[in-house]
């Protein structure tokens, strides 16, 4: 009986060592076109980068939103030519120290 019980341990540990390296190798195969495909396909950079990325879109909308309205109101209640010109100018090179005044996150 116990022949018997040996001889089918054997078999399934066979069996089993079979299968592990059949695993393997299936696995290896998986790695190495994974690592191919990899080289192949172009980098692109995922996320948000550069200095919009660091608003939400909602903040964005409104930094545009405002400044629209803004160069809006300019426009409509300033007559001379030149004064509305200046302050469009003007708005337009203190917008980005307005915006980290109002939207930076630093603590």
């Amino acid at each position: 009986m116990s022949k018997e019980r040996a001889r089918r341990r054997a078999v399934r540990e066979a069996e089993a060592a079979r299968d592990r390296v059949v695993r393997q190798r299936k696995l290896a195969r998986r790695q190495r076109r994974r690592a191919l495909v990899r080289r192949v396909t172009p980098q692109w950079r995922r996320g948000r980068t550069g200095r919009l990325a660091r608003r939400s879109r909602g903040e964005r909308a409104a930094i545009v939103g405002l400044t629209a309205a803004a160069l809006a109101l300019i426009w409509v209640f300033v007559d001379d030519l030149a004064l509305r010109l200046v302050l469009v100018v003007l708005l337009l090179l203190v917008l980005p120290a307005i915006v980290v005044i109002a939207l930076d996150r630093r603590i």
